[in-house]
C-alpha cells in the first residue's frame, strides 16, 4: 500500500539534517531582490523534495536585524514556510563576526524545531541545505558560517538539483560504489563560461575517515533564479530567536554611509566590453580600449574572468577596470545600451544574459564561430590590436570633419 504524501519512510525518520535555511538580506527596510530569488528556488526544490521523499521538510528563512519583524510576513508570501528572526540592536547593520555567530547558533538550535517541525525536534542537529546570496555580504558570510558549522561551501551557483547519486571515490567511499541520497548538486559556470562545474558536498563513507558534512551550502548568483509569484494568502510559522551575544564585538559601527556602485550602466548609451582577448598584451590593450571608449563616450565593462585578475596590469588600470562592479552578465550587471561593443570576448551564456537587450551589438573577434557572433548585428573578424587603432583613426577623422563643417 502506498504511503500518503507527508508520511515519511521509517528508515529516514531518524535523520539529523532537515530543511532548507535561506539567509535573508535586507536594506533600508526592504528585502533585497536576490533574497526573493533564493526563496523562490528553495520553494520549488522543497516542493519536489517532499513529494519525492514523502516528507514534510520546509523552507526556513533566517532574518537578522533590528526592528525587522515586519519583514517576516513578506518572506512567507514569497515562499518561506517558517521565519526565524533575531531582533537585536547589535544586528542593525551587517557585521560578519556577529552575524556568523548568530546564524550558527540558529542552525544548531534544536529547540526551534519544536515550533517549526515538532516531528523532527528529537533528532534535529543541523539544516540539510543552506543558501546565501553571492554578493559582497553573502560571499563572506557564507564562508565563515559554513566553516563554523564544519561543512563545505560551493560559491557562485546558478543551477541546483536534488537527487540520489551512486558515487565511487578513492577516499570518500574507499573505492566502493555507494548510494548517496538527497544530495544537492550545485552547478557554477567555469571560467570558460561554456561549461558548468558540478560541486557536491559529500559525507565520508570510508570507515577509516567517517565524517558528515552538513549543511550542504552554497551562495547563489543574483539573477540566476526567478522569485515565485507573491501569495498573500500563504501562512507560515514566525519564531523570534534571542541570540547569545556575550562577546564584546571586535567591530563597532559609529557611523555608516552607503557607497553606491561606482559604475552607472543604466544611463550610459554605449558600453564597450572586453574579455580574455586582451591576453597577448593586457596593459597595452586595456589602454587601447580605454582610448576608444573615451572617444565614443562609452563606459567599459568586463567579463567575469577578468575580475579575477588573471593578467598583470599596473595598479591604476587594475583598480579602475578589473573590478567586480564592471562585470557584465549573471554575476554582475545587466545592461541595455543603444550600442554594445564586444571586444575580444567569446560570448559565454552568462555574459550574453547581461547584454542581450542591447539595441545594436558590434563584436570584434578572431573566431568567426564564437557564440558572440550570433548576438551581433555587425561582426568584425580580426585582432583587437589591429582593428581598434583603425576604428580610432576613422572616428577621429569623422570628428574632425564634423568640426570643420560646423565652423
Amino acid at each position: 500500500m502506498e504511503k500518503p504524501v507527508g508520511q515519511e519512510n521509517s528508515s529516514n525518520a531518524t535523520e539529523k539534517y532537515r530543511h532548507i535555511y535561506v539567509i535573508i538580506e535586507h536594506f533600508e527596510g526592504q528585502v533585497v531582490p536576490v533574497t526573493l530569488e533564493m526563496l523562490g528556488e528553495a520553494r520549488r526544490l522543497m516542493d519536489d523534495f517532499n513529494q519525492k521523499y514523502n516528507s514534510t521538510e520546509k523552507v526556513v528563512a533566517v532574518l537578522l536585524g533590528s526592528n525587522v519583524k515586519e519583514l517576516c510576513d513578506e518572506l512567507v508570501t514569497y515562499g518561506a514556510d517558517s521565519v526565524i528572526y533575531a531582533n537585536h540592536q547589535e544586528l542593525r547593520y551587517p557585521r560578519n563576526d556577529i552575524d556568523t555567530r548568530v546564524i550558527a547558533q540558529i542552525a544548531k538550535d534544536a529547540k526551534i524545531m519544536k515550533e517549526i517541525s515538532p516531528e523532527y525536534a528529537s533528532t534535529f542537529v543541523k539544516p540539510r541545505y543552506m543558501f546565501f546570496a553571492a554578493d559582497n555580504i553573502g560571499r563572506h558570510l557564507s564562508s565563515t558560517v559554513l566553516a563554523e558549522l564544519d561543512s563545505g561551501l560551493a560559491s557562485d551557483i546558478n543551477k541546483l538539483v536534488i537527487s540520489d547519486l551512486d558515487i565511487r571515490h578513492e577516499h570518500k567511499t574507499k573505492g566502493q560504489s555507494i548510494r548517496y541520497q538527497k544530495i544537492l548538486e550545485m552547478y557554477r559556470p567555469d571560467f570558460s563560461g561554456f561549461l558548468w562545474t558540478t560541486i557536491l558536498c559529500l559525507d565520508n563513507k570510508n570507515p577509516e575517515i567517517l565524517r558528515e558534512y552538513h549543511p550542504q551550502g552554497c551562495s547563489i548568483i543574483p539573477g540566476a533564479f526567478m522569485p515565485i509569484e507573491r501569495d498573500n494568502l500563504r501562512k507560515g510559522t514566525i519564531v523570534e530567536y534571542s541570540p547569545i551575544l556575550d562577546q564584546d564585538p571586535k567591530i563597532k559601527i559609529l557611523d555608516r554611509r552607503v557607497i553606491e556602485k561606482t559604475i552607472d550602466y543604466e544611463t550610459c548609451k554605449i558600453v564597450v566590453s572586453i574579455g580574455r582577448g586582451i591576453k597577448e598584451n593586457p596593459e597595452l590593450n586595456v589602454k587601447l580600449v580605454e582610448e576608444f571608449a573615451k572617444l565614443i563616450d562609452a563606459e567599459i565593462g568586463i567579463t567575469l574572468p577578468l575580475s579575477k585578475k588573471p593578467y598583470q596590469l599596473n595598479q591604476n588600470l587594475d583598480s579602475k577596470y578589473m573590478i567586480a562592479d564592471r562585470v557584465i552578465g549573471t554575476s554582475g550587471s545587466k545592461v541595455a545600451p543603444t550600442l554594445y561593443v564586444a571586444i575580444g570576448l567569446s560570448g559565454a551564456i552568462q555574459h550574453i544574459a547581461g547584454m542581450k537587450d542591447s539595441e545594436m551589438v558590434i563584436s570584434i573577434n578572431t573566431d568567426e564561430n564564437s557564440p558572440i557572433v550570433d548576438e551581433s548585428d555587425i561582426f568584425i573578424k580580426g585582432r583587437m590590436e589591429e582593428v581598434i587603432p583603425i576604428l580610432i583613426d576613422q572616428i577621429k577623422k569623422q570628428i574632425s570633419a564634423i568640426s570643420i563643417r560646423s565652423t
